[in-house]
């Protein structure tokens, strides 16, 4: 009966979580998505504590009770800005308990193989299965916790399918792990966005792979479980050094494959934990972040095989120097050239994120659609540090969902343009994508909104941005930089618009 109610409930939860990430792909869905995916855990949490194998209940409600609290500070606390490396960090938890996990498992496989052979008998020796199978005493078998004997009725063949569980899952896990740490840390400005690689490079990464794959085969052949702790070792390395590898232009695809990533690790704790659910969730996760990798990779001219390999983020070799001066322009004259516009196309980046200018951006929109004026906004598959963190922005600010395109929506649109207003973007808009083949970026699609009539640019400064590319677009006839805090900005320009 308890086994009957755990399946219905997992099923229901996993029906649940498949309905949550098939509505986060639109805007309008999204909010009835993530209630989904809140309902689907709760039923997931609940059928855990409740079903079959369930021990410790107090331990395990006080540790939920201390994870919810610390989400809800997150929650409340967090910026949308720091979203990107909140996520990161989120996914080097799940790799911890990935390895923590794979640990566990060794352990207890290691102990039951004590009590086995105490009992004259060996760990998965038969075939059958099953209680009477086992031949442990039974006060020794019931003595056992859930998860040992969840082992201990394992057949030979299936311990060993175990032990390959664990070790993809513990490698899995670490390489998430320390790749989620430098990812946050690079988002976080604290650790240097450029690209970054050891001497010897991808050869570094390539041994370490290699020597995981022995130490690998050292432990499914019975060495002892010192080869899981020099493997694991050789993972953490390997995650340090891939995310390393990557520059900032990339960061995107980085988030979106660690998720992937940490999708594969909770598939592989499932197996090991023999859990259906967390089987299916980490599947959907990594099967998911697999495909949106791919997208953006797309997106960004990348191979997301050489991406997953580490290494982009530098230039190839001479950059085109960059010729003519940045024009500066006063909140005047960017009003008057906007009053006077039929269509603007408004570009958001990470910029905007930053100064939290979501708000004044859809004020101007009002105010502009009151006046006629067609105003979209051209949305970058890879804007700001995060997929999709440009929509979430405006979503907020109650942007309507029918003038928010995409890049390839919009973008042969710039030469009908009168207006287009760059806030917070860099590379998404650089046309040394398309000019400089020695450019980081080159190759790479962007929003040609340098073909636009006119062009306002809302920056900060004059420096080059998170990802260190100069932008020829700031030096064109056509461009006039807009300096200043966004927001400030935008509070000045909005008065003007009349």
């Amino acid at each position: 009966m308890e086994f009957g109610f755990t399946i219905a409930a997992y099923a229901v939860a996993a029906v649940l979580f498949i309905l949550s990430l098939g509505g986060l792909s639109g805007q309008e869905s999204a909010k009835r998505a993530v209630w989904y995916g809140i309902v689907g855990m709760a039923i997931a949490v609940v059928a855990t504590l409740i079903g079959p194998g369930q021990g410790l209940g107090i331990v395990s409600i006080i540790l939920i009770a201390l994870g919810a609290a610390v989400g809800y500070q997150l929650a409340t606390k967090v910026q949308m800005t720091q979203m990107p490396e909140l996520v990161a960090i989120m996914h080097s938890l799940v790799g911890l308990a990935a390895v923590f996990v794979g640990f566990n498992a060794d352990i207890m496989i290691n102990n039951l193989e004590s009590v086995f052979a105490a009992n004259e008998l060996v760990l998965g020796a038969t075939e059958e299965g099953g209680f009477k199978a086992i031949g442990l005493p039974k006060e020794i078998y019931e003595g056992l916790s859930s998860f040992g004997q969840l082992i201990a009725k394992k057949s030979a063949v299936e311990i060993n399918i175990l032990k390959v569980e664990l070790v993809l899952g513990i490698w899995i896990g670490a390489v998430t792990f320390t790749g989620s740490v430098i990812a946050y840390g690079k988002l976080a400005g604290k650790v240097d966005s450029s690209a970054a690689k050891l001497p010897g490079g991808h050869f570094l990464n390539a041994g370490a792979a290699l020597l995981s794959l022995f130490f690998a085969a050292m432990y499914l052949g019975g060495s002892g479980s010192w080869t899981l702790v020099l493997l694991t070792l050789l993972a953490l390395f390997i995650g340090y050094h891939l995310i390393m590898g990557i520059g900032g232009a990339d960061m995107p695809v980085v988030v979106s494959m660690l998720n992937s990533y940490s999708g594969w690790a909770a598939a592989a704790i499932g197996f090991s934990l023999g859990n259906d659910l967390l089987i299916v969730v980490g599947a959907l996760v990594g099967s998911s972040g697999a495909i949106l990798s791919y997208i953006m990779c797309k997106a960004m001219n990348r191979s997301f095989i050489s991406v997953i390999l580490g290494g982009f983020g530098g230039p190839a070799g001479e950059q085109m120097a960059v010729e003519g001066e940045q024009v500066a322009i006063e909140a005047d004259g960017v009003a008057q050239a906007l009053n006077e516009a039929d269509s603007v196309i408004i570009i958001p980046g990470y910029g905007m994120a930053v100064a939290q200018a979501q708000q004044a951006v859809s004020e101007l929109v009002k105010k502009l659609r009151a006046k006629g004026k067609n105003v979209r906004f051209a949305i970058h598959p890879v804007a700001g540090r995060l997929p999709g963190h440009m929509n979430v922005l405006l979503a907020e600010a109650k942007v309507p969902y029918d003038i928010v395109l995409e890049m390839d929506e919009i973008n042969e649109d710039f030469p009908n343009t009168d207006v287009a207003i760059v806030i917070g973007s860099n590379d998404i808009v650089n046309p040394a994508a398309q000019d400089d083949p020695n450019s980081p970026i080159a190759g790479m699609p962007v929003l040609e909104c340098w073909k636009a009539k006119q062009v306002f640019v809302s920056k900060r400064g004059q420096g080059t941005g998170y990802s260190g590319i100069e932008n020829p677009l700031f030096f064109k006839d056509n461009t006039r930089m807009f300096y200043g805090d966004a927001k400030a900005s935008l509070d000045k320009l909005l008065p003007m618009i009349d």
